[in-house]
């Protein structure tokens, strides 16, 4: 045993210190791995990033009162007298005699992307003064808050950065509302980053709602009164309502287009580490070839195949290694951070977040590169192992 391993690590050893010797075929494995797993990171670096945004936006310390039935705010209808009884629930966290609730509308307006110019959807929230009391990671970090009762609004981080028409002082208009932004607010990265601000008053007139809301969006005593605030909610005759903790609601919201994600990332991956492999299997097979005489002189000097067929797989492991770490530090450096937008299909409206190189990427990433490397070089290494002497030899 102990001859074994001593073997195995002397042809290893100088198998992999020879690789120099073969820097163009190896480079070109490398690259080849590198390439593969850029793609694959930065692909599911959007689904991750979607996902944080969406996740971050909601708290277990809050609840989400819907319509019984509707999927998202978008299908949802409140009406005010029913606003005002979910306000008397149980389990609220209360200023005084006052709820930390706010009701709101959720609607769309038509704004241009700045990357492209093209027209996006982007979502219109109206809200009640209590809205930043039951939000308290909003933090305004531009200008100022809104006037209650007037036409000003603020605008999420990430969509000044995105849309034009909503930079700080712009006034914009869609149909017969009109809109001065008179500050900028961030929400920790999350989707509300996305949304403009404005008075729900505002919004019921223009859009000709009455005295009726989407959602209400409570803040609770703490996580633990969820499940009395539901109840009694939902056993309130005088209500037709679902009650979702907010962290539940936005994650449920992110599942569609995160899977959606995956799946084109591993299908991609899939596609170009076929490629990778036949050029590791390239590359391996032309080491195996250049160390005939090698390899013969080593078997004839009574080193055993297995010591010959775990240097080739270590050799091919170990440029795997090399593609992994680089190509995991360019997607890192290149795309963790990158700032984008897409459709949330249950909104139809657009979401601003940011790619999201995680450790758990970087981690799969690098495993698949292992996993290229030992395909690409298990029968290059079989083929090592069983080359026989005698034909070896004659090429000395």
């Amino acid at each position: 045993m102990r001859s074994w391993l001593a073997q195995t690590i002397a042809v290893t050893s100088l198998s992999i210190r020879t690789i120099p010797q073969r820097l163009a075929s190896s480079v070109v494995a490398v690259v080849g791995i590198a390439g593969v797993v850029i793609v694959f990171v930065a692909v599911l670096s959007i689904g991750e990033g979607f996902r944080a945004a969406m996740t971050v936006a909601g708290s277990p310390s809050r609840a989400l009162v819907m319509r019984s039935g509707a999927d998202s705010e978008m299908t949802s209808g409140i009406g005010g007298s029913e606003a005002d009884v979910i306000k008397q629930a149980p389990g609220l966290r209360r200023d005084g005699n006052r709820p930390i609730v706010s009701a709101e509308l959720f609607v769309i307006v038509d704004l241009d992307k700045r990357s492209t110019g093209t027209p996006a959807n982007v979502p219109l929230r109206g809200i009640e003064p209590a809205a930043l009391r039951v939000r308290d990671e909003v933090k305004l970090v531009e200008g100022r808050m809104f006037q209650f009762g007037t036409n000003e609004a603020i605008v999420g981080r990430a969509a000044a950065r995105q849309f034009s028409g909503v930079d700080l002082g712009a006034v914009f208009s869609s149909g017969q509302l009109t809109l001065k932004i008179v500050g900028v607010f961030t929400s920790e990265g999350s989707v509300g980053e996305t949304e403009i601000w404005c008075d729900t008053r505002l919004l019921q007139g223009v859009y000709r709602r009455g005295n009726s809301y989407q959602s209400v969006l409570a803040r609770l005593d703490s996580p633990a009164s969820f499940d009395t605030f539901k109840n009694w909610l939902t056993t309130n005759p005088q209500l037709n309502v679902q009650v979702r903790r907010e962290n539940d609601y936005y994650g449920a919201q992110s599942t569609t287009m995160t899977s959606l994600i995956r799946g084109v990332g591993y299908a991609i991956a899939a596609l170009m580490g076929i490629g990778a492999v036949f050029g590791a299997i390239l590359t391996m097979y032309t080491a195996v070839a250049s160390r005939t005489r090698e390899i013969a002189t080593l078997r004839a000097l009574g080193f055993n195949t297995t010591s010959v067929l775990v240097s080739v797989l270590t050799e091919s492991l170990a440029l795997a290694v090399i593609g992994g770490l680089a190509g995991g530090i360019v997607a890192f450096l290149g795309f963790n951070g990158f700032q984008t937008s897409t459709m949330n299909f249950q909104t139809f409206s657009q979401v601003a977040f940011a790619f999201a190189v995680t450790p758990s990427l970087l981690i799969q990433g690098l495993s698949y590169a292992l996993a290229m490397g030992l395909v690409g070089g298990l029968f290059p290494a079989i083929r090592a192992a069983r080359l026989p002497i005698s034909s070896a030899l004659r090429e000395l």
